[in-house]
């Protein structure tokens, strides 16, 4: 059984889409318990900037600020999610047999 602290990113997830094409991915290579870190802080700032937004009727940049760091917390957490439901090729040759 491969240890947590070794599992890292597959990279495989995008974040922002422009014109149908994704802009940003995670990076491949991150660990996990890292990527989480990330993607929490990017959560707690884009709380704070929501509330901001609801307050701030004049101007919609945080709210758009909001709205990319959920977009890249949400592609870190769907990263970590593919790697830890992955099956192991052990476990798959034993379904096989």
């Amino acid at each position: 059984m491969t240890d947590p602290s070794e599992l890292k990113t597959i990279g495989l997830t995008p974040a922002v889409y422009c014109s149908d094409q994704a802009v940003f991915h995670v990076t491949r290579g991150v660990p996990l318990g890292d990527a989480l870190g990330m993607a929490s802080d990017f959560l707690f700032l884009a709380q704070a900037l929501s509330k901001d937004a609801a307050y701030d009727r004049e101007s919609d940049r945080h709210a758009w600020a909001a709205h990319y760091l959920t977009a890249m917390s949400k592609a870190l957490v769907d990263d970590v999610v593919k790697v830890l439901t992955q099956v192991p090729a052990s476990r798959k040759e034993q379904a096989t047999e």
